[in-house]
């Protein structure tokens, strides 16, 4: 997120004014995570801005588009990997493969694709839409756009280009192969005009916690991005989505479970406690209903006391329903009020929370990881830059004292930091007969 994770971030003096579209804080961000060895930076991504009511008192309106943002980063990055959301709702395959197959090149093998099916109802107008497209209907979409954009990638052999100046052969025709694709949602022929990755081809990424969302992550992810309010949580998803995989005949190893954590780190539980309650006291309540609106299924909820309990809602048709069962929980669970509700989720969004000093942190993140709750984190640090400072400067080390963590890249490849293993090419038809099916 472009101030941090906090709904109120933008507020906080420590973080640049203009954070959205400023590259030098994006290039010090990459710098920090890529110093302290971390996996990837993962760009969330939506293609409207914010809007509706509070949307005038939150900082999501002005950002970088960010292909072009993680393009820019590989120049000044040699190890981190690079992943980026893009939809699968308002995009077209051959472009997002072109993309991030661009992507791949310049970053010598760091690339990571997070496909997402659009949540945000305000996104339809952008392209044409009276309304945004169903639930149902986004899924039925992103499967077919997935094997498209699976078959572009391997479009060419690992071979294929072999630059013969002397016979002047550029490349072996036999192992260039169009695709000739024809189904429910795209028509593309293909092949790709860019070779096959210096990783295979980008990691793919995925975040969707519905039964849709998880039978697709399970078909094909090979990082997931889950918010898990507890242990226990976690550890359900955790063994759902891995027996999933199976069932499709994959090795669990092949798929990394990456609950997201916000940490508010101190020197002292006590700092770190002052911290949280600065930015808690700096939520407007109008951003923060806004937040529990646009997160709880795009429904408006400005009109509805904040001090009586959350309101009972129709199941979202346009929204995430996983993020919509997670929140309604949480209010109920807790016996919340609407503004109660907002400050709770202020920071992580219903995700995995801990405010606390750096021994803290490392507990609670060892204690998932020994107990079958994640394979790693997604770290949302609640400022930039100094939440992600604080992490890097105080939990990083101690995690790497308990050997729970790298103290140095051993390999080059976004792949080769998550331990996932090279995609051998396949012909495009085997990727289409999955659409198809």
């Amino acid at each position: 997120m472009e101030s941090g994770h906090h709904v109120a971030a933008w507020r906080a003096s420590s973080v640049p004014p203009r954070a959205g579209l400023d590259f030098a804080l994006y290039r010090q961000l990459a710098r920090t995570a890529e110093a302290a060895c971390f996996d990837a930076i993962f760009v969330a991504d939506s293609v409207a801005a914010d809007e509706g009511p509070g949307a005038e008192r939150m900082s999501r309106s002005a950002r970088f588009e960010p292909l072009t943002l993680l393009s820019a980063l590989a120049a000044v990055t040699e190890r981190i990997g690079l992943i980026a959301t893009a939809t699968s709702s308002y995009n077209e395959p051959y472009t997002v493969a072109r993309q991030f197959a661009s992507l791949e090149h310049l970053s010598g093998g760091r690339a990571g694709w997070n496909l997402v099916t659009s949540d945000n109802a305000a996104e339809a107008g952008n392209f044409g839409r009276a309304e945004h497209i169903a639930h149902e209907d986004r899924y039925a979409r992103a499967r077919e756009f997935l094997q498209v954009v699976l078959a572009l990638w391997d479009s060419w052999g690992d071979d294929a280009f072999v630059n013969d100046k002397a016979t002047g052969l550029h490349h072996d025709p036999a192992q260039r192969h169009e695709l000739n694709h024809r189904g429910e949602h795209f028509a593309v022929r293909g092949p790709l005009n860019v070779a096959r990755s210096p990783q295979g081809r980008p990691v793919l990424v995925q975040a969707g916690a519905s039964e849709a969302g998880r039978a697709l992550a399970a078909a094909s992810a090979e990082l997931v991005f889950t918010a898990q309010p507890n242990r226990a949580a976690g550890q359900a998803f955790y063994a759902d989505l891995k027996a999933r995989a199976a069932a499709f005949g994959r090795a669990p190893e092949a798929l990394k479970v990456m609950p997201g954590v916000f940490a508010v780190v101190g020197e002292s539980r006590a700092e770190a406690q002052e911290k949280h309650e600065a930015l808690q006291a700096l939520v407007h309540p109008e951003a923060g209903v806004a937040l529990v609106s646009r997160m709880i299924g795009n429904f408006d909820l400005s009109g509805y006391p904040l001090d009586e309990p959350l309101p009972e809602l129709p199941e979202t048709s346009t929204g995430q329903r996983s993020r919509q069962q997670l929140l309604s929980s949480l209010a109920r669970d807790g016996q919340l009020t609407l503004r109660q509700l907002a400050l709770k989720i202020a920071g992580g969004r219903g995700h995995l929370s801990v405010v606390g000093t750096a021994a803290d942190v490392a507990d609670v993140l060892q204690d998932w990881f020994e107990a079958g709750a994640a394979d790693g984190f997604n770290l949302m640090p609640p400022t930039v830059p100094a939440g992600l400072d604080d992490f890097a400067r105080l939990v990083v080390p101690e995690l790497q004292r308990r050997g729970l963590f790298r103290q140095r890249y051993e390999g080059r490849t976004l792949r080769e930091h998550l331990g996932l293993a090279w995609p051998a090419h396949r012909l495009p038809t085997e990727h289409l007969k999955t659409a198809q099916a």
